[in-house]
C-alpha cells in the first residue's frame, strides 16, 4: 500500500534523525539485503537473544525498548519509503524473536525451533495480528509482529510441554 504524498509535516524527522531512524528500522542496514529481509532480520533477533544476558528483566526491557524505538523509526521509514510497513524495516522481526523466546528456557535447538515458529506466524499473521498491522505508522509495523511472536511463544511452550522436553 502506498501512502499519499504529503508536504512537510511538523513531526517530520530532520536529516540526521532520518538517518538514525532508518539505521534503527533496518537494523543497521540488514533490511536492505536483496533476499528475505524479514528472515535475515529474524536471524539478527536470534543473535541479539544470544548476546543478551539471560535475565527476564533484561529481555523485557529490550522488548519494550525495541517496540518504542521501532514504532518511532518505523513511522519515519514509512514516510521515507512512501509505503506502509516497507520491506527494509526489520526491527519488528528482531523484537519478534525476543518475544518468541521470552521466558522460554531453551538452548540453541529450541531457539532454532522458535525461529521457524516465528517465521511461520509472521507470514501467516493469524487473527488479530493481521488486524494490528492496520494500526497507524510504526505502531502497526511493530504490533503485528509482536502478536505473531506471542503465538510463536505459545506454540513453543506447547511443543516443549507436549514433548516434555527442555529443548536444548
Amino acid at each position: 500500500m502506498t501512502l499519499p504524498p504529503s508536504g512537510p509535516r511538523p513531526d517530520a524527522a530532520t536529516g540526521q534523525q532520518r538517518i538514525v531512524a532508518l539505521a534503527l528500522a533496518t537494523t543497521l542496514g540488514i533490511g536492505y539485503v536483496p533476499f528475505a529481509p524479514g528472515t535475515v532480520g529474524s536471524l539478527a533477533g536470534l543473535l541479539l537473544w544470544w548476546l543478551l544476558p539471560q535475565s527476564t528483566a533484561v529481555h523485557a526491557l529490550a522488548i519494550v525498548a525495541l517496540f518504542i524505538v521501532g514504532s518511532w523509526s518505523g513511522s519515519v521509514a514509512e514516510r521515507h519509503f512512501g509505503k506502509t510497513d516497507p520491506g527494509p524495516v526489520v526491527i519488528d522481526e528482531v523484537m519478534g524473536m525476543l518475544v518468541t523466546l521470552f521466558m522460554n528456557p531453551v538452548g540453541w535447538k529450541g531457539a532454532v525451533v522458535a525461529f521457524f515458529l516465528f517465521r511461520l506466524a509472521d507470514v501467516v499473521k493469524p487473527y488479530p495480528a493481521n488486524r494490528l498491522e492496520r494500526l497507524p505508522g510504526g505502531v502497526g509495523v511493530m504490533a503485528d509482529d509482536g502478536m505473531a511472536a506471542v503465538y510463536a511463544n505459545l506454540a513453543l511452550r506447547l511443543l516443549r510441554g507436549a514433548a516434555n522436553l527442555a529443548i536444548g
